[in-house]
């Protein structure tokens, strides 16, 4: 297998300058660069930046996919969008890893050691921040949900102990959003354990606010505040004015939150049965709906029977003409017409005279041997 290295950086918060373009395509001449992000593909050598100083100073999202089972996603968050508590919190070595600027948090996501050759054997990275960058948004409106997926890339891997306890409580687990399902299925997450994570989990916190308390919270904006982003408007950094308003107004929210009270944790050992649970509803589905699938495929099939038995002759005058081509390819197809007319007989009780026609139609093809050999086979003919 050829050497893979998938590299893709978006810039959402504000484009590039010229500048930073610049030194951009002097780390890569065959990368795609715009004034948004940069992508490219590597089959022999490595990328020449680093993309943690990249991340602190240019970028929003990084995504890394590497053929010797590795991915990695990253994005970049103002200060203040996450608690220094919550970081130390949800840490994991080699996982989850939290790295503070003045200005900014750079949240990492890894998995280095992938078991599942199949995946990477055809991955190539494109299509993943599409999927994945919404994440960044929902960090910055204070869902943590992410961040917990990443501690649960610990658990599937039995990087913890059963009494160990949930970092932290976090709600809506049972109803994860796109953008999350994909970050559990690009960390290859154990989809029971992801499910019996979320059983019992409290619904995620509405974010529904009164007009009098959004009232109240804009009232009382600092001045200096509401310039900052007013200028931000009139500069046509309209993105930029928003994002820094909804920062502040998602760690007011995450105030509120913080003076209710919190589910319980659980510890290892109860998500695990959790997700033992989980897998049994899981196969229980999985047999109804083959089930169902059956049930199916039988109504169907015994339409089209019914179909083919009303003409019978001509069924019959179709597989001479199918048997005359004497290709391999047609004595297949032949032998698949010759079960369908077997079935077809036999949902009518009458597979004598199935074999009486049969016989009688074969009588000029007996030297077709690679023929007769198929339907012997088949369980149709008695090879006497």
């Amino acid at each position: 297998m050829s050497e893979y290295q998938y590299y893709e950086f978006l810039a959402i918060d504000k484009p590039l300058t010229r500048n930073e373009m610049a030194e951009l395509r002097a780390l890569s001449t065959r990368a795609t660069i715009t004034p948004v992000s940069f992508a490219n593909v590597y089959n022999w050598g490595d990328f020449k930046g680093d993309p943690d100083k990249l991340m602190q100073r240019c970028f929003d999202a990084h995504v890394y996919v590497a053929n010797w089972m590795t991915a990695v996603f990253m994005v970049r968050l103002p200060i203040e969008a996450l608690p220094e508590e919550t970081a130390k919190t949800m840490a994991v070595p080699y996982i989850l890893d939290f790295k503070a600027t003045k200005t900014h948090w750079v949240i990492t996501w890894s998995l280095e050691e992938s078991g599942n050759y199949d995946r990477f054997a055809i991955e190539d990275g494109r299509g993943w921040m599409a999927r994945l960058a919404p994440v960044r948004d929902e960090l910055l409106r204070g869902d943590m949900r992410s961040l917990y997926i990443g501690w649960l890339v610990a658990v599937t891997g039995g990087m913890t102990d059963e009494d160990d306890m949930e970092p932290i409580s976090i709600g809506g687990l049972g109803s994860l959003t796109a953008a999350q399902q994909a970050l559990a299925e690009f960390l290859e997450v154990d989809p029971d354990l992801l499910a019996g994570a979320g059983a019992g989990s409290p619904a995620a916190e509405g974010e529904d606010i009164s007009q009098k308390d959004l009232d109240g919270w804009i009232d009382a904006l600092p001045r200096d505040v509401v310039t900052a982003v007013l200028k931000q408007l009139l500069e046509g950094k309209g993105q930029l004015a928003e994002r820094s308003i909804k920062n502040r107004f998602a760690a007011w929210q995450r105030g509120l939150r913080g003076d209710r009270s919190e589910a319980p944790r659980r510890t290892v050992e109860e998500l695990r049965k959790n997700a033992e649970k989980a897998q049994q509803i899981r196969i229980q589905i999985l047999k109804r709906d083959r089930k169902r699938r059956e049930i199916k495929r039988r109504k169907e099939r015994e339409v089209y029977l019914k179909n083919l038995s009303s003409d019978f002759p001509k069924a019959w005058k179709s597989v001479q003409k199918t048997v005359a081509r004497g290709s391999g390819r047609a004595y297949d197809e032949a032998c698949r017409a010759l079960i369908d007319i077997s079935d077809a007989y036999a949902l009518q009780k009458n597979t004598k005279r199935f074999q009486e026609e049969m016989k009688e139609s074969m009588a000029d093809h007996m030297r077709r041997k690679a023929l007769i050999q198929r339907l012997v086979k088949a369980g149709i003919w008695e090879d006497k």
